[in-house]
């Protein structure tokens, strides 16, 4: 089991970028580890069939900590109701693969565990360390859940994963007013988003903010776009390395975003050396200089912090467009939930999280958005994540963010790799080969470790 401490040590550094990059708001990013129990006598009533697990203790972990923490707590409180059972949550701060690491190598990891990190499920999965699916648990997801969400959630044909929180990063935020003023609709197709930006800039405002000093957000721009312009297929076939940097899909996407990165007249000049969180003021602050800015969900916590905007009015998003006539499709993020044993107690609170009745516990307390398709919608507490969660929900593709699941020398380190390259290429978009040959001996490098 060692080589499983040393293989978690090492998507470590993954994890943990991942983490910034999502800038999911309600974590406090504490490495240390905290423990806190549900326990109540049987009662509570759920729309399943669950047994009476009366004196038995359960232990489950996750890198929730603060509002997220407390929120879940309440979902798992409704389990301890409803069976008897004591639910105990250790909160593992930004060190999940450590401390699970760690964990297991000691013969003592909890019950199931919800990992930022599709990786860190696989790699579970071929030392051992995880079991699969029971038959009732399978049967919860296929009912409850998009076969996208049961796939990612399945290595080698075995489903191991119930997808319980997801992040929607194919959203397009832009200023109401600005758009208001130059008569632009939001746009549905790539090729109504350049118009729109044009006429934007016509109107006398930049139509795009781009921050990207660390480059992060670049690489999310392309996930997106080649998403829609090669499919899931090949977005696979690439985050696996199963076909280079180089092949004639990856320079059809680079060519679509060129087309706007490299169109001074629509982009605010200076993106390679602006923050992100400039990039959101820049578009919602009090002297707005551009009228659009794409990342995912967590905008709308920037939108609130950093300027007197009010998400749902003053600032909204559209669904990133679609590309030569694309499928709906989402690129995000999200925690899964595995189970390290398979007993009955293990194996009925997984059918839990696989319920709606889990999920519509969080969403109405905000902060969170559900893949299960057969959630309450109308319990989202606004307009705006209730349009999130439809997104994400009706998406027939999903992908997890490609940065996330490569190397993280090669996509998550800051000045190589993916973020590096990126940042190149915004910089001198025409030079499209450059790019990719860059990127593919940045990978070939990393993958080679």
């Amino acid at each position: 089991m060692k080589r499983i401490a040393a293989i978690f040590a090492v998507l470590l550094a993954s994890t943990s970028l991942a983490a910034c990059s999502s800038n999911d708001s309600d974590n406090t990013g504490s490495d240390s580890q905290t423990t806190t129990t549900s326990t109540s006598d049987a009662g509570s009533t759920l729309s399943g069939d669950y047994p009476d697990l009366t004196g038995e203790t359960l232990t489950v972990a996750s890198d929730w900590s603060g509002a997220e923490q407390a929120n879940f707590e309440k979902v798992l409180d409704a389990f301890s109701q409803a069976t008897g059972a004591k639910v105990v949550y250790t909160s593992l701060g930004n060190n999940v693969a450590t401390a699970l690491g760690t964990q297991i190598e000691g013969g003592s990891p909890p019950n199931i565990a919800l990992i930022p990190q599709p990786g860190l499920m696989n790699q579970l999965v071929d030392d051992g360390a995880i079991v699969p699916l029971s038959d009732d648990v399978l049967a919860e997801v296929k009912e409850n859940y998009a076969e996208t969400w049961v796939d990612l959630g399945s290595k080698d044909d075995k489903a191991y994963g119930v997808w319980f929180k997801a992040a929607n990063k194919s959203t397009m935020w832009y200023n109401t007013a600005l758009y208001d003023a130059a008569g632009v609709e939001p746009p549905q197709t790539w090729d109504e988003y350049v118009t729109a930006l044009q006429t934007l800039a016509d109107s006398g405002t930049y139509g795009v903010s781009i921050g990207a000093d660390v480059g992060w957000p670049l690489t999310d721009w392309f996930e997106n776009v080649y998403l829609r312009t090669a499919g899931p297929e090949k977005y696979d076939q690439l985050t696996n390395h199963e076909i280079p940097w180089t092949d004639p899909s990856v320079e059809e996407a680079l060519t679509v975003l060129a087309e706007v990165w490299g169109n001074q007249a629509v982009v605010q000049p200076g993106g390679a050396q602006r923050t992100f969180p400039d990039s959101v003021t820049a578009v919602f602050g009090d002297n707005p200089e551009a009228a659009t800015v794409y990342e995912g969900d967590f905008v709308a916590g920037n939108i609130a912090d950093q300027t007197s905007s009010v998400v749902g009015k003053d600032a909204k998003f559209y669904p990133f467009p679609s590309i030569n006539g694309s499928a709906p499709a989402v690129m995000g993020a999200g925690n899964v939930a595995v189970a390290f044993d398979d007993s009955e107690a293990t194996q009925a609170l997984m059918k839990y999280l696989a319920s709606p009745d889990s999920a519509n516990i969080w969403i109405p307390l905000g902060g969170f958005t559900s893949p299960n398709q057969k959630a309450d919608m109308s319990l989202y507490p606004d307009e705006t994540a209730l349009q999130i969660a439809q997104e994400l929900v009706n998406a027939e593709t999903f992908r997890f963010d490609m940065s996330d699941l490569v190397p993280s020398e090669f996509g998550g380190t800051e000045g190589q790799g993916m973020w590096q390259e990126f940042i190149n290429f915004y910089e001198n978009p025409s030079d499209i080969k450059g790019a990719m040959d860059a990127l593919e001996k940045a990978a070939q490098a990393a993958y080679a470790k």
